[in-house]
């Protein structure tokens, strides 16, 4: 008889399930979303009651903007590429309770620099935050599932940028216990506590399984790049367009073309870049962007414009003004909820649909003002808010969808920081540009002439997305 010795194995334990995300910790990402972009455009209406509150100039005024929409540009790759690399969850986490202390720190500001500080260090916050949405989405979900979490972040997108600016009115008319002003920021901390108790239980832990070291030459010609080319063109007008805005935008080439030769040395080197090249050998992912950069300079431009010509020239209130455009921000909800279904059905096709429809609500509003000015409320724009919404729903978030679509899990950080940036470099260049244009054309043509040229140069970008987007393959993931 044969004795058998049976050993001592190791257990094998099955493979760990990947982490997925409930609708719960959807919830709490998507309300983390809306928060930076709600404070990119609640603060506009808030400006002239800031100024007269702490004596504060036009120019220091437009760096309680610009100081929070640059930061924040110049720091989302690397809010992405950090989350990547210890964790996205925690990034997460700590972003959002940094943003409500920097949120608390505008609300109480003793003074306008004091101010200006204050939303630097949130749109610092923000950068570290935001990026974790997506790349959370982009780990933690698959299918149809991804499909609606993205149409949902792209409904979020867009409101909340309509929504800043209602918001906003409500707050300072409302003169909270008489904060003023300050309400616009300090509504955020019940906001983030609320957020954080939500992430603690909902929110799952992700990570690259291959994490890579931060690219420190990278991050800072990136961070030269964008400064040089957004600081000038947001605080410019104000500041009179000084020598220093010129020898910055000079300088914005040179600071690009050097970030790009480092970035791709070091790709061949075998050393990680901050945005790597290679990342722009995916097709969907380059003409993605190329469709962010119009719609997105379109949407805060068109959000800019309409805020002051309704309060300045049409004689409505902050409340009044922001509430004209809320049919485009009800359709614009409802349609982004039935993207994933016309996805589907008609591929990315729905998207030059979209612009196709958008052009005509901008056409109906252009109208509108010729034929009602100074008249110009809710009623008048409702045709062309209507059906504008409709058009930005169906593009938004499929764009969103196309440009993340091949990105694989392990870069999902670097790839929704690079898309953020795109997205929020054409939101401060939207206010920069057409809000100069507009606001250099009132003095010679007056508001209504100035409001209808601003918007023929907006249609021009909806046809630029349109066109651009015939390009994209028929179907998206």
């Amino acid at each position: 008889m044969t004795e058998t010795i049976t050993s001592p194995t190791s257990v094998v334990r099955p493979p760990q399930a990947p982490p997925v995300l409930g609708g719960l910790g959807l919830f709490t990402v998507l309300l983390a979303a809306a928060l930076p972009l709600i404070d990119f455009l609640i603060v506009n209406v808030a400006l002239p009651t800031i100024g007269t509150d702490l004596a504060a100039s036009e120019s220091v005024l437009e760096l309680v903007v610009a100081g929070y929409g640059v930061a924040y540009a110049v720091l989302l790759v690397l809010g992405g590429r950090l989350g990547d690399l210890f964790g996205r969850r925690r990034l997460f986490v700590g972003g959002m309770a940094a943003f409500g202390l920097t949120s608390l720190a505008c609300g109480l500001a003793p003074d306008a620099w004091s101010l200006v500080a204050a939303r630097v260090a949130q749109g610092a916050s923000a950068a570290a935050m935001l990026p974790q949405v997506l790349a959370t989405i982009q780990a933690t979900t698959e299918g149809p599932r991804r499909a609606r979490a993205m149409s949902l972040y792209g409904a979020t997108a867009g409101l909340s940028m309509i929504a800043g600016q209602i918001l906003g009115g409500v707050l300072v008319a409302a003169d909270i216990a008489g904060t003023g002003w300050r309400a616009v920021f300090l509504v955020n901390v019940p906001v983030v506590l609320v957020g954080l108790l939500l992430a603690a239980r909902a929110v799952p832990e992700t990570r690259s399984q291959r994490p890579e070291p931060v690219d420190g030459p990278g991050t800072v010609l990136l961070a030269v790049s964008l400064l040089t080319l957004l600081a000038p063109l947001t605080e410019g007008r104000a500041a009179g367009w000084p020598l220093w805005t010129w020898l910055a935008l000079a300088a914005f080439p040179f600071a690009a073309a050097a970030f790009y030769a480092v970035e791709r040395r070091a790709d061949r080197q075998g050393r990680t870049p901050l945005v790597p090249p290679s990342l722009f050998a995916l097709v969907s992912l380059r003409r993605g962007l190329l469709l962010i950069l119009p719609f997105s300079i379109g949407f805060s431009g068109f959000m800019f414009v309409f805020a002051v010509a309704l309060q300045e020239g049409a004689g409505l209130g902050p409340v009044a003004a922001g509430l004209a455009l809320a049919p485009l921000a009800v359709v614009f909800f409802v349609f982004s909820l039935l993207g994933p279904r016309l996805v589907a059905r008609y591929g990315t096709r729905v998207v030059p649909a979209g612009a196709v429809l958008q052009g005509l609500g901008v056409t109906l509003m252009i109208l509108a003002a010729w034929r009602s000015w100074p008249d110009l409320g809710w009623v008048e724009l409702l045709p062309g808010g209507a059906v504008a919404g409709a058009g930005q729903a169906l593009q938004l978030p499929v764009i969103f969808r196309i440009v993340l679509s091949e990105v694989p899990p392990a870069r999902a950080g670097v790839g929704s920081g690079v898309m953020i940036t795109t997205q929020q470099s054409a939101l401060a260049l939207g206010v920069a540009t057409l809000g100069t244009l507009f606001l250099s054309l009132v003095p010679g043509l007056g508001m209504r002439a100035a409001l209808m040229t601003t918007l023929l140069v907006q249609l021009a970008g909806v046809v630029l997305t349109g066109l651009l987007s015939l390009r994209l393959p028929r179907t998206v993931g």
